[in-house]
């Protein structure tokens, strides 16, 4: 299996694609000027304490206080609180974290209103972005995630991942990370560090220890509260972070910024990989170059096929999600109880596809096609836990109730992937009237010339829908050469297939966003 990691950098908002055999797997979004995500950490005042939920709303500058459980401070709180203020306390000489005197472990039964006061300073860290009408989920037990290690402040010891099997490679490690480790911080040994070199873990322990210190100084100097001490890195290198792998063929980024940055981290963690970044140059949208937004538009929404005419729904309440599986017009060549078995593990194929994409979490019940053969059941309850042995999230799989229903639990940590992949009127803008589309071309010859002739642009890219480019491209004196004779030869056109039939999209030399819509268009 070969993975492409596809990144499309826009002025408001950053997508990211994982295509695994040029299939799309994961999609995230995220808008640009977005400041709250997982890892953020924050210095921030306790608001409001809750002893009836054993808990607390912390202010972190989000319009929704956060919320912090008791259970969630961290055995460490009470050593992180002193530490604070030994840091606070002088503002010219910082205090070295090597110095300051573990306390006592905080007390798991123990109640927030005899630990917390209002109005007290406290260092927290979000582990669950904004979700609905909920504020932020936060945690008072520190980390810096890397790729081979989790670096914990006033942690005690070092802890190796379950999934290195070898015995004698987890002592390996366990001894190694022990005396590369300054005193008063704790490591967790990541999966991908099995087999790595003393100097690859030691590079790597100096940036999280330098990310720690950068933290810790900007608390130290500066007053103002709720303060981001540390921001997780970009949407697109945290993604490489988790996800990145030998079988990477290609890094596509469109973007010079986005590029170096992820260039600079692949050269990080795999000098060797570091030629698969590049940057893409091609006046076609990047996604529509690599089949991306087809699959976008083809993978979300209600209804979902998956081949042979048999379909998922996908309908999201507020307390799980609901698919139901459904044989449509499935052939029915085969036993009935043959048909059922083959519709239901192409859907236990897609579905797991589906969570990924989506990023789907909490309580997910499948409706499968009921089997009366015992032995079907358990083969599609094996099917479905093999697909998501790649699901990086952590989940829950039950066999097959009686009902033929299986249950899922998923982690969540952010809100659903949720595209909207119907198309409005982009002329009516839903009242059902339209000019004739015939006069189309002659409404985007005169947006032309008036941008060549009056606000006197004289290179730009016009795009438009797939149909309506190549209408505009047909002939020997085609319509684009009309205009290219009449108007310059820096008429471009590019086709697009993110943009509805009748709609257009006007970028200059420098790719940036030419607003031409008239009043009467956007009323």
């Amino acid at each position: 299996m070969t993975s492409e990691v596809i990144i499309d950098a826009q002025p408001k908002e950053i997508s990211i694609a994982l295509l695994e055999d040029k299939r799309l797997v994961e999609y995230q979004r995220e808008p640009r000027e977005a400041s709250f995500s997982v890892g953020n950490i924050y210095v921030a005042k306790v608001k409001k304490l809750m002893p009836g939920l054993n808990a607390c709303f912390v202010d972190v500058g989000y319009e929704r206080d956060a919320f912090l459980h008791y259970l969630d401070l961290g055995s460490q709180f009470n050593s992180y609180a002193k530490y604070l203020k030994q840091v606070q306390s002088d503002r010219k000489r910082l205090y070295p974290i090597q110095k300051a005197s573990r306390l006592p472990d905080l007390q798991k039964d123990g109640t927030v209103q005899n630990t917390l006061q209002v109005g007290q300073e406290v260092m927290v860290q979000i582990v669950k972005e904004p979700i609905s009408t909920k504020g932020p989920r936060l945690t008072g037990e520190i980390s810096f995630a890397g790729r081979f290690l989790v670096l914990i402040p006033f942690g005690h010891k070092v802890s190796v991942s379950s999934k290195i099997r070898s015995g004698e490679e987890r002592a390996r490690l366990k001894q190694l990370i022990q005396s590369i480790t300054p005193k008063n911080f704790g490591v967790i040994v990541r999966t991908v560090a099995e087999g790595k070199r003393v100097a690859e873990l030691d590079a790597e322990m100096k940036v999280l220890l330098s990310r720690w210190n950068d933290a810790i100084t900007k608390i130290q100097k500066t007053q103002d509260r709720p303060q981001l001490v540390f921001e997780e890195t970009g949407r697109a290198v945290a993604m490489l972070r988790d996800l990145f792998n030998p079988t990477y063929e290609n890094i596509y980024v469109n973007d010079d910024e986005i590029c170096t940055a992820v260039h600079h981290y692949v050269s990080l963690i795999a000098p060797e990989k570091a030629g698969i970044v590049k940057k893409y140059t091609s006046k076609v949208p990047i996604f529509d170059n690599f089949d991306v937004t087809k699959q976008i538009k083809s993978s979300f929404g209600k209804t979902i096929n998956y081949g042979h005419g048999c379909y998922l729904i996908i309908e999201h309440t507020e307390a799980m999600h609901v698919v139901d599986v459904n044989s449509g017009n499935r052939t029915k060549e085969k036993a009935q109880e043959q048909n059922a078995l083959d519709t239901n593990l192409g859907a236990a194929d897609e579905l797991a596809r589906q969570l990924r994409l989506r990023d789907m979490g909490g309580i997910i019940v499948v409706d499968f096609i009921d089997m009366n053969l015992a032995e079907d059941r358990q083969m599609l309850y094996e099917r479905m836990c093999k697909n998501m042995q790649k699901d990086r999230a952590r989940h829950n799989i039950l066999p097959l109730s009686k009902f033929g229903l299986m249950q899922i639990t998923r982690q969540r940590v952010r809100p659903v992937m949720d595209v909207d992949v119907d198309e409005n009127c982009p002329t009516c803008f839903g009242t059902g009237k339209i000019r004739s589309s015939i006069l189309f071309t002659d409404q985007l010859e005169r947006k032309i010339d008036r941008l060549v002739n009056k606000v006197g642009v004289k290179k730009f890219y016009l795009h438009v829908h797939p149909y309506v480019a190549a209408y505009i491209d047909k002939g020997l004196i085609s319509l684009k050469r009309k205009w290219q004779i009449k108007y310059g030869l820096g008429v471009n056109i590019i086709p697009s297939q993110k943009l509805a039939f009748l709609q257009y999209e006007f970028y200059d030399a420098k790719q940036q966003f030419i607003d031409m819509k008239e009043q009467n268009d956007k009323s």
